[in-house]
């Protein structure tokens, strides 16, 4: 039985399962009493059977609340709708046209071989300055892309060193294939617009908190940095000097890197007017806000203006967008052009767009039918736990679940629930919703967990025990690592007393 033949069954079943998990808790409410809060939940079963074996596409089940929340009287269709776009899209969508540009003129490349040039040495820092590349282009642009990025330059060195070292090169070459993926996850953990599920957590925090605190790309990266540069040592030491270390007397022709640096000749006007929105935009993200830095808060540029509350990250993500429709630039035949045109939009990734929207939508049903009340007072030992053994439970149940499902979707279905779980135990709701968001980017073993891994292993230099290997140490390597960076330098951040219910907090609270 062929890999396909055996998924498509599993899909076939999937379906099945859904329907019949919908049907069931329609005819046997979870709660008599609140008939909307049960037939949420059966839509709930359905869209995450269905999200966990891919029954149907992602974004097709997503699609689901559109037609199942007016039928089913739990939200009327024009209450819905609005809620796939917001402004958490919106940054979405902006951040992504500006990574889009990036690609465009090639400058990820660039950037990317710079790096590398500068890093590279012996083995051990070949593998690191691949992983710093992959990192640091997966803060802003998809790691998606920047793995399809990364891995024909990684297998020209592996090439080149197969020709020369012959099977000593082996050790070297699934390093650096493994260093690729996860430095596409590490990176993109590390940024509001890094990944999917972030900016999930970022509306859905709002939807079912809608007097709490925004969440500043500023906080974030101020705790996920350190989380980020943290695992990527990790995950570079234990690849190079305990499972796939190299022989030393192993080096890769410089000459390669510099091959593929030449023929992006120098750099273009385009580049350094894209370089330049980019630098810019990254800046005004991170310095928009105040960011609390313990000893002192750093006041954010949004003060300065007159309505400083009515600016959010979509609104500078949009605007620096916007600029390069109006960049005049010229394209390999000397044509003139822009930076950016029209040909954008077909490529912005609008399956995730609805893949996101319907986990706002299911959120949106969880704290209006009180759903999420009625799951989170199932869980009111929780509160008995010390804060740090939950948030480490928390972090473990996320980072394996998502080896087997999209860590989008898995977010968007854990986050309400976690939500309601935080009030009823009376901890404060970021407390395990932040671990929960950042351990979905920490799925580190299997092929299919996130699209590096799955590209990375189609290189067909690695197998999937080689990938196993490693995944499972980095696996609870994050999980201990994300825990203790959020209980120490998140709680000074993000202003958060670990045993205390924000009054904010207490609108899902549970009589």
């Amino acid at each position: 039985m062929t890999e396909r033949t055996t998924r498509d069954k599993a899909r076939l079943f999937g379906f099945w399962l859904g329907l019949a998990a919908f049907a069931l808790l329609l005819i046997f409410p979870v709660d008599p009493g609140n008939l909307a809060a049960s037939r949420l939940a059966a839509v709930a079963a359905l869209m995450a059977i269905w999200w966990i074996t891919e029954a149907i596409p992602l974004f097709a089940t997503a699609l689901m609340p559109l037609v199942l929340f007016p039928l089913l009287g739990i939200m009327a269709g024009r209450e819905t709708a609005p809620v796939y776009i917001n402004s958490t899209i919106v940054l979405f969508i902006g951040g992504f046209m500006i990574a889009l540009t990036m690609e465009k003129w090639n400058l990820h490349r660039r950037i990317a071989l710079a790096i590398i040039h500068y890093v590279g040495g012996g083995p051990a820092r070949i593998v690191l300055g691949f992983m710093v590349a992959s990192a640091f282009l997966s803060m802003w642009i998809s790691n998606t892309a920047t793995a399809v990025t990364m891995v024909p330059i990684g297998l020209a060195i592996v090439s080149q060193m197969e020709e020369r070292a012959g099977d000593r090169a082996r050790q070297f070459s699934t390093g650096l294939m493994l260093g690729i993926a996860y430095g596409c996850s590490t990176g993109g953990m590390t940024t509001l617009v890094g990944t999917p599920p972030n900016l999930s957590f970022v509306r859905i925090y709002q939807i079912m908190f809608p007097d709490a605190p925004e969440i500043a790309f500023g906080q974030w990266l101020i705790v996920a940095f350190p989380i980020g540069v943290i695992m990527l040592l990790a995950a570079w030491l234990l690849i190079t000097q305990v499972l796939y270390r190299a022989p030393v007397e192993i080096a890769a022709d410089r000459a390669v890197i510099d091959r593929e640096r030449a023929r992006l000749g120098p750099m273009s006007f385009e580049e350094r007017a894209v370089l330049t929105v980019f630098t810019t935009t990254a800046l005004l993200w991170v310095f928009r806000a105040d960011l609390n830095l313990g000893a002192f808060t750093l006041p954010g540029w949004s003060g300065l203006l007159p309505w400083p509350k009515l600016i959010d990250d979509g609104t500078v993500a949009i605007a620096m967008a916007s600029l390069m429709f109006f960049i005049p630039a010229r394209d390999s035949e000397g044509r003139p052009t822009r930076l950016q045109d029209a040909g954008v939009i077909p490529r912005l990734p609008w399956n995730v767009v609805l893949l996101i929207g319907g986990g706002f939508a299911l959120a949106t049903g969880f704290q209006q039918t009180g759903l999420a009340e009625m799951i989170g007072g199932q869980f009111g030992a929780a509160g008995e736990l010390p804060v740090f053994l939950l948030i480490l439970l928390v972090c473990l149940s996320l980072t394996f679940l998502t080896e087997l499902t999209s860590n989008t979707a898995t977010t968007e279905m854990i986050l309400p629930i976690l939500a309601a779980v935080a009030v009823v135990s009376g901890t404060h709701p970021l407390v395990l919703m932040i671990p929960a968001t950042m351990s979905a980017s920490c799925a580190f073993m299997m092929p299919v967990a996130t699209p590096p891994n799955a590209i990375v292993f189609g290189s067909n230099r690695i197998s999937i025990a080689q990938m196993a290997r490693a995944g499972i140490f980095l696996n609870l390597i994050g999980a201990l690592v994300i825990a203790s960076v959020v209980y120490t330098l998140g709680l000074v951040v993000f202003d958060i007393d670990p045993g205390a219910l924000p009054e904010w907090a207490t609108a899902i609270a549970v009589e």
